[in-house]
């Protein structure tokens, strides 16, 4: 068995595309997922499957809550070795130890264009900062997240992925 993460995007927020968890983790249960664990009303599923590519995975579970909810969101699935990956590597806390209360991730559903990439100036939003590595942005906002323009909108707006 190997354990993956699933992030549902944009559910149970503002009262649009709610999903009460207790049912999330049924059906997952029902697609033969086991040692099924969901975190807060976040969307984000903890689960074990038989070792399987994630996009798969991915395809398979935003296919079931459009089934079984009604409505379509975004699913990315992670297995826990990129996220350990993910937070080996994060520069603001290799090269430059930051709080890492103050350190956040983004994950991007694909690889953006450079064309896209070169249109953002990394400097015009200070003090937050970000660095994009593949599909992964790292963030760092010193005032908190909540008061950052870089925003998992941001950057599916300005990166279109």
């Amino acid at each position: 068995m190997q354990t993956f993460i699933s992030i549902l995007r944009g559910i149970n927020v503002s009262g649009q595309k709610m999903i009460k968890m207790d049912l999330l983790r049924e059906m997952y249960e029902d697609l033969g997922f086991k040692n099924v664990q969901s975190y807060i009303q976040s969307g984000n599923v903890i689960f074990q499957f038989d070792e399987t590519n994630a996009n798969d995975l991915a395809k398979i579970i935003k296919q079931n809550i459009a089934e079984t909810f009604g409505f379509e969101v975004p699913v990315l699935v992670k297995e826990v070795d990129e996220l350990k990956e993910v937070l080996e590597n994060n520069p603001f806390v290799n090269e430059r130890k930051e709080d890492i209360a103050k350190l956040h991730v983004t994950f991007l559903s694909d690889f953006p264009e450079q064309a896209n990439i070169d249109k953002i100036n990394t400097n015009q939003y200070a003090p937050d900062e970000f660095i994009l590595s593949g599909k992964t942005v790292y963030l760092f906002c010193p005032n908190g997240y909540g008061n950052t323009k870089l925003s998992n909108n941001f950057f599916e707006s300005k990166l279109k992925v």
